[in-house]
């Protein structure tokens, strides 16, 4: 069992970054791929990122390479996900969650979520 509890959302202008955070329990953190998924009104959620469990291998939707930054602390059992340039497309409920499949990319491949955190890009 893992619980994920997201933070660091808010509301910025386009052109700003800021750096989610997603704090999991449990002491297997290492054993999970995790990823970052959003959710945008009206839309269906949708994969941003992911990461293996030694931090070594990532994988990005294609919209958001070269802007955003996956990244994991297996210490602290945390997992980062840096957002910089943000677009007001990138405006979506931002949501964490822990896989067992190897940089899984899809919904139904992530066991656990966390309760998602709100990020709002104003052009």
């Amino acid at each position: 069992q893992v619980q994920l509890a997201e933070s660091g959302g808010g509301l910025v202008q386009a052109g700003d970054s800021l750096r989610l955070s997603c704090a999991a329990s449990g002491r297997t953190f290492s054993s999970y791929y995790m990823g970052w998924f959003r959710q945008a009104p009206g839309s269906e959620r949708e994969f941003v990122a992911a990461i293996s469990g030694s931090g070594a291998g990532t994988n990005y939707r294609d919209s958001v390479k070269g802007r955003f930054t996956i990244s994991r602390d297996n210490a602290k059992s945390t997992v980062y996900l840096q957002m910089n340039s943000l677009k007001p497309e990138d405006t979506a409920v931002y949501f964490c969650a822990a896989s067992l499949r190897y940089l899984a990319t899809t919904v139904k491949q992530y066991n656990y979520w966390g309760q998602g955190t709100q990020v709002t890009v104003s052009s």
